[in-house]
């Protein structure tokens, strides 16, 4: 009988062609040897790709350390786990994976040892080529480097012949619990995903030229909270000298990246929760058995707590406090963009940007079976104004006229859902960062809205991650896909690639005199100074 079956998947495999032998083309051609081991992965249409390739080991709350060595073969075709949190939180308005390409809801092994990364290549010790290394969106909360096939680095590195890595970590109250009051043992318990993070790039410049990658030329992407951590690295000194160029697309502000949580608030956030679990300082060793779900309602309430007694309000104007990075001014030693850009960070290029709308239309979400044929694609101008009086008051015509003479391309009607929170961060980043007068900084703004379901979501966070990834293909319930959509992410991957490649997108780099901003839409424009008046207007008090 079993020969009969093996006979049978030999057949199978004979018919399959040629793409499918070259997936399971077996040992000798995607086997790699790293440090620790053999690594086996696969060929998927000439790109050798490897999961779940373990970077880093640790206990809970510890820092991370080496993997042991392993003997023989380890294979890398599965995907590692992923940080643990809480995927489907009370209240949550996200829309289905269908139409939102950032949290699908991919069913993934959650462990705290969850240090893993990804790699695509199109060659494996055959040259330098120029690494992009991906961290993940998610705030430092939730997330992970798989959780969305749009996240998949395929066709950027055959696109850009690079180097394309993805890297899970510890996050929430595992990456982030400061229990260094509690003994020696916890003196570095805080900051482990940090760490982690710092880890990979340790475990990327000691073996990724075995998958033929350059160690010298490593180039940070990240969306969202994934740019708050690149921002965050700039400040941490154990990362000097592992990245050379950072994109940080729409994950510039306060408490988040640009600034951090005070060591003292984080020491308050684990007093309150070991109260809340009901554990002395005496018994401090239980907390490594306490099981995920527990200790996040105990450090939830804390984190409640702590920002009802100390009034600490977000950049969205409530009173609440997130799990962040901690400066202790030793493993993370100042803000890394306060008052100024951290001169760690001189020698790095930068690009920053933002979405045009980001999380503004996202109250539209909540009854998308109406607001996909009843929105600013389909009102008349009395409806309009009256909108637009009704948001901004007085201020109404001011704002309408400003946003048309920074994209004489929109619609009045697109006035009321311009983001101006992320977007003045990220010119505040640019100024501090072009005010160092070292390496550049390039801006942009994300203009592209998504045809899809009346066109109600526009150009939201995340909108732009199947360009940056040229993954259209995989996307098209999300972009709607055509040539149309296909062109733009053919422009906009090809900026990374190019920037990854010589730290130079195409485009000319922001000063505070020239305010050079590339606007990304079917036709990329590279604008100067063109939405100074429209955010001053709308966040007035906001200095940079």
């Amino acid at each position: 009988m079993k020969r009969k079956v093996f006979a049978c998947m030999f057949v199978v495999m004979a018919l399959a062609g040629s793409a499918f032998a070259e997936i399971l083309a077996g040992p000798g051609i995607a086997v790699v040897d790293t440090e620790s081991g053999k690594l086996q992965g696969y060929i998927r249409n000439g790109i050798y790709t490897y999961h779940g390739v373990p970077y880093a080991q640790a206990e809970r709350f510890m820092p991370p350390a080496k993997v042991p060595a392993w003997d023989g073969i380890r294979l890398a075709l599965n995907y590692g786990t992923m940080s643990p949190q809480d995927t489907s939180p009370e209240g949550d308005i996200f829309p289905p994976h269908y139409f939102w390409p950032h949290w699908e809801p991919r069913i993934l092994v959650q462990s705290f040892n969850c240090q893993n990364l990804n790699i695509w290549t199109p060659g494996l010790d055959d040259g330098k080529r120029p690494v992009m290394v991906w961290l993940h969106g998610g705030g430092h909360m939730m997330g992970a480097a798989t959780v969305e096939d749009v996240y998949d680095g395929e066709n950027l590195s055959r696109k850009g012949n690079v180097v394309v890595v993805s890297v899970n970590h510890r996050l929430n109250l595992e990456g982030f619990l400061n229990l260094s009051a509690y003994g020696e043992k916890y003196k570095d318990s805080f900051n482990q995903s940090t760490r982690d993070i710092v880890a990979s790039l340790e475990w990327i410049r000691d073996n990724i030229a075995k998958f033929g990658g350059d160690p010298d030329n490593v180039t940070l992407f990240g969306q969202s909270g994934g740019a708050a951590k690149i921002i965050t690295l700039m400040a941490t000194p154990a990362s000097k000298g592992l990245f050379h160029k950072a994109i940080l697309e729409s994950g510039a502000t306060e408490d988040s990246g640009m600034t951090l949580t005070p060591k003292e608030i984080s020491l308050y956030v684990t007093e309150l929760t070991l109260k809340n679990l009901g554990i002395s300082p005496e018994e401090i060793d239980r907390i490594k058995d306490v099981p995920y779900s527990e200790l996040a309602a105990a450090s939830n309430k804390a984190l409640a707590q702590v920002a009802e007694e100390r009034n600490i309000i977000n950049a969205l104007g409530g009173r609440s406090l997130m799990w962040c990075p901690v400066v202790d001014g030793v493993y993370i030693t100042e803000n890394p963009a306060e008052t100024k850009f951290v001169e760690q960070a001189k020698d790095i290029p930068i690009i920053i940007g933002t979405a045009l709308n980001e999380w503004v239309s996202m109250p539209l979400l909540a009854n998308m079976a109406v607001t996909q044929s009843d929105n600013k694609n389909y009102w008349d101008d009395a409806k309009v104004g009256e909108m637009l009086r009704e948001k901004y008051g007085e201020k109404s015509e001011a704002v309408a006229s400003a946003f048309l003479k920074a994209y004489p391309y929109k619609k009045k009607a697109d006035a009321l859902y311009v983001d101006s929170w992320l977007r003045s961060r990220a010119k505040k980043v640019a100024a501090l960062k072009a005010d160092q007068g070292g390496a550049p900084v390039f801006t942009y703004v994300f203009t592209w809205e998504t045809p899809i379901m009346g066109g109600y979501a526009m150009a939201y966070h995340c909108s732009e991650l199947p360009f940056v990834f040229n993954n259209i293909a995989l996307s098209e319930m999300a972009t709607g896909g055509g040539e149309k959509a296909q062109a733009l992410a053919d422009k906009m991957s090809q900026a990374w690639i190019d920037f990854a490649r010589s730290g130079n997108p195409g485009w000319e780099a922001y000063t505070r005199d020239n305010g050079a901003t590339m606007l990304f839409d079917d036709e990329p424009i590279l604008t100067y100074h063109h939405d100074d008046e429209l955010i001053s207007i709308l966040v007035p008090d906001y200095v940079y």
